[in-house]
């Protein structure tokens, strides 16, 4: 588990486009990197509309999002295609660095159980160290607390 302030593991996943991006491409920005479970469900939907709604606001703050799930390539293609995303995601599709980032854990849907993304945002700072940490996230107003929180520590360094 990663712990504010520690330098973060680096990985490297493909766009819907295959091509690599490797967080340590983005050292000097901020990154704020989130998990979600699945392409194309509502939650999922908003929180990533949400994101390129503000992304202006964020690349002002010298920020990169990166989105990352367990969809393939070719449903994030669709994906940012039919919503018009004007954000980074990536395809993790082993769930590697979202059990690497502790963002993959037991879930309950209709008292059925099942190991699952769990919806988490990271902040980490432009030398590689984790700065902030968002748990079981909850859609509604999240950007907007994750914008304030970047500003926040934006300030301090």
């Amino acid at each position: 588990m990663i712990e504010i302030g520690q330098e973060v593991p680096d990985f490297c996943l493909p766009d819907y486009q295959g091509e690599e991006y490797c967080l340590h491409n983005f050292r000097g920005k901020w990154v704020v990197l989130y998990f979600y479970p699945k392409d194309n469900t509502a939650g999922c939907t908003q929180e990533a509309k949400d994101f390129t709604e503000m992304r202006r606001e964020f690349e002002n703050l010298n920020a990169v999002i990166i989105g990352a799930s367990k969809d393939s390539p070719k449903s994030h293609e669709k994906f940012v295609h039919k919503h018009q995303l004007g954000i980074l995601l990536l395809s993790d599709e082993e769930h590697k660095v979202i059990e690497g980032y502790g963002a993959w854990g037991k879930k309950k849907n209709y008292g059925r159980e099942y190991f699952g993304t769990v919806r988490s945002t990271f902040i980490i700072d432009p030398e590689g160290k984790m700065a902030h940490i968002w748990k079981k996230v909850r859609v509604k107003g999240h950007v907007q607390d994750v914008l304030n929180k970047l500003k926040e520590l934006e300030v301090k360094k």
